[in-house]
């Protein structure tokens, strides 16, 4: 489906846009940059692109999954994080993640997602940092998540930690 969107459309990267003062949400300097006018920018506002999602997701290599339960996953979600590189007047989406919660006590954060090209730069470390704080302001007190192997380490500088006070997870899977 990317094909048909990107021989009628052009290129997400070459789509013009609000500038950033436009956006409502929350915009990062990114320092140590040769372009000055490189900015990222988080945003809750669910109205996400799901053929460039799709195409963030690509770039990490994760499995596809039906673009109609993706919408569905995004619509009841708790809380949606999106991260927009922001270059003059266009912007492109360079990471995600999105939280479940029973809305008083809980929340889990899934699909935690930072395009390569801007990983090690601590966007990830801020897109997270920028979910916490959202859950946090909710009044939310218990933060999961589930990670893969190769990154507890990043969670665990996050102040994740492992199997708290014994407690076992447990998962239910259809055969």
């Amino acid at each position: 489906m990317v094909f048909w969107k990107r021989l009628f459309n052009p290129p997400s990267d070459s789509v013009p846009s609000a500038s950033p003062s436009q956006f409502k949400g929350e915009l990062l300097e990114v320092k140590g940059r040769a372009d000055s006018q490189w900015r990222i920018f988080f945003s809750t506002e669910r109205d996400i692109d799901l053929y460039e999602l799709e195409e963030l997701c690509d770039a990490v290599g994760w499995a596809r999954r039906p673009l109609r339960k993706v919408k569905r996953a995004l619509a009841y979600s708790f809380l949606v994080v999106s991260m927009w590189e922001v270059k003059g007047n266009q912007r492109r989406l360079v990471g995600f993640a999105r939280a479940t919660s029973d809305h008083a006590f809980n929340a889990t954060i899934w699909d935690v997602v930072v395009h390569p090209r801007c990983q090690s730069q601590g966007l990830g470390k801020a897109l997270m940092k920028y979910m916490i704080r959202q859950l946090r302001s909710e009044d939310i007190s218990n933060i999961t998540l589930f990670a893969d192997p190769q990154v507890i380490d990043f969670y665990r500088r996050l102040g994740f930690v492992l199997d708290p006070e014994g407690i076992k997870g447990m998962f239910w899977y259809p055969d």
